[in-house]
Protein backbone atom coordinates (compact mmCIF):
# COMPACT_ATOMS: atom_id res chain seq x y z
CA UNK A 1 0.00 0.00 0.00
CA UNK A 2 2.81 2.37 -0.74
CA UNK A 3 2.44 5.38 -2.98
CA UNK A 4 -1.03 6.40 -1.81
CA UNK A 5 -1.32 10.18 -2.03
CA UNK A 6 -3.84 11.50 0.44
CA UNK A 7 -4.67 15.18 0.45
CA UNK A 8 -3.21 16.44 3.75
CA UNK A 9 -5.92 19.11 4.04
CA UNK A 10 -8.67 16.50 3.72
CA UNK A 11 -7.15 14.10 6.23
CA UNK A 12 -8.88 16.16 8.89
CA UNK A 13 -12.34 14.56 9.36
CA UNK A 14 -14.04 17.92 9.89
CA UNK A 15 -12.72 19.39 6.65
CA UNK A 16 -13.55 16.16 4.81
CA UNK A 17 -17.11 16.40 6.17
CA UNK A 18 -17.43 19.99 5.02
CA UNK A 19 -16.22 19.42 1.46
CA UNK A 20 -18.30 16.22 1.20
CA UNK A 21 -21.39 18.15 2.26
CA UNK A 22 -20.65 20.98 -0.16
CA UNK A 23 -20.11 18.52 -3.01
CA UNK A 24 -23.84 17.85 -3.06
CA UNK A 25 -25.00 21.47 -3.41
CA UNK A 26 -24.20 24.54 -5.47
CA UNK A 27 -24.08 27.20 -2.76
CA UNK A 28 -24.87 26.58 0.89
CA UNK A 29 -25.58 29.08 3.63
CA UNK A 30 -22.97 29.12 6.40
CA UNK A 31 -25.59 28.41 9.10
CA UNK A 32 -26.82 25.30 7.28
CA UNK A 33 -23.27 23.96 6.92
CA UNK A 34 -22.59 24.74 10.60
CA UNK A 35 -25.67 22.83 11.73
CA UNK A 36 -25.09 19.95 9.31
CA UNK A 37 -21.52 19.27 10.46
CA UNK A 38 -22.23 20.08 14.10
CA UNK A 39 -19.70 22.85 14.65
CA UNK A 40 -19.77 26.18 16.38
CA UNK A 41 -19.64 29.24 14.14
CA UNK A 42 -16.06 29.98 15.16
CA UNK A 43 -14.90 26.39 14.54
CA UNK A 44 -16.53 26.32 11.11
CA UNK A 45 -15.07 29.72 10.28
CA UNK A 46 -11.59 28.44 11.09
CA UNK A 47 -12.06 25.36 8.90
CA UNK A 48 -13.51 27.42 6.05
CA UNK A 49 -10.52 29.77 6.26
CA UNK A 50 -8.19 26.79 5.85
CA UNK A 51 -10.21 25.40 2.95
CA UNK A 52 -10.47 28.85 1.36
CA UNK A 53 -6.72 29.41 1.62
CA UNK A 54 -6.21 26.14 -0.28
CA UNK A 55 -8.68 27.27 -2.92
CA UNK A 56 -11.10 24.45 -2.08
CA UNK A 57 -14.04 26.64 -1.05
CA UNK A 58 -15.48 29.80 -2.56
CA UNK A 59 -16.97 32.26 -0.09
CA UNK A 60 -19.61 34.86 -0.93
CA UNK A 61 -20.85 37.38 1.59
CA UNK A 62 -23.99 39.43 1.25
CA UNK A 63 -27.24 40.40 2.89
CA UNK A 64 -30.73 39.00 3.08
CA UNK A 65 -32.70 42.06 3.98
CA UNK A 66 -30.55 43.73 6.62
CA UNK A 67 -29.02 40.49 7.90
CA UNK A 68 -25.51 39.55 6.81
CA UNK A 69 -25.16 36.09 5.27
CA UNK A 70 -22.24 33.98 4.11
CA UNK A 71 -22.57 31.36 1.39
CA UNK A 72 -20.08 28.60 0.65
CA UNK A 73 -19.39 26.65 -2.51
CA UNK A 74 -17.01 23.79 -3.27
CA UNK A 75 -14.68 25.17 -5.93
CA UNK A 76 -13.51 23.24 -8.98
CA UNK A 77 -10.16 22.71 -7.23
CA UNK A 78 -11.95 21.52 -4.08
CA UNK A 79 -14.06 19.07 -6.06
CA UNK A 80 -10.94 17.71 -7.80
CA UNK A 81 -9.13 17.39 -4.45
CA UNK A 82 -12.08 15.54 -2.92
CA UNK A 83 -12.31 13.14 -5.87
CA UNK A 84 -8.56 12.43 -5.74
CA UNK A 85 -8.67 11.92 -1.96
CA UNK A 86 -11.62 9.53 -2.25
CA UNK A 87 -9.82 7.63 -5.02
CA UNK A 88 -6.79 7.27 -2.72
CA UNK A 89 -9.03 5.93 0.06
CA UNK A 90 -10.61 3.49 -2.39
CA UNK A 91 -7.14 2.27 -3.44
CA UNK A 92 -6.35 1.53 0.22
CA UNK A 93 -9.54 -0.54 0.51
CA UNK A 94 -8.85 -2.41 -2.74
CA UNK A 95 -5.20 -3.06 -1.85
CA UNK A 96 -6.22 -4.34 1.58
CA UNK A 97 -8.79 -6.69 0.08
CA UNK A 98 -6.26 -8.05 -2.43
CA UNK A 99 -3.75 -8.59 0.38
CA UNK A 100 -6.36 -10.37 2.51
CA UNK A 101 -7.46 -12.51 -0.45
CA UNK A 102 -3.85 -13.51 -1.14
CA UNK A 103 -3.39 -14.38 2.53
CA UNK A 104 -6.53 -16.52 2.53
CA UNK A 105 -5.47 -18.21 -0.71
CA UNK A 106 -2.14 -19.13 0.87
CA UNK A 107 -4.23 -20.90 3.53
CA UNK A 108 -1.92 -19.83 6.30
CA UNK A 109 -3.27 -20.89 9.68
CA UNK A 110 -1.62 -21.47 13.01
CA UNK A 111 -0.66 -25.12 13.54
CA UNK A 112 -3.60 -27.20 14.77
CA UNK A 113 -6.25 -24.76 13.47
CA UNK A 114 -8.71 -25.82 10.81
CA UNK A 115 -10.27 -23.59 8.20
CA UNK A 116 -13.15 -21.49 9.51
CA UNK A 117 -12.07 -21.63 13.16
Amino acid sequence: MTGIDFDPVLLDPTRLSIVSLLSGVQWAEFAWVRESVGLSASALSKQITTLGTQGYVDIDKGYVGKRPRTWLNLSTAGRAALEAHLAALQRVVEDSRRTADAYQAADERPPGREAGT
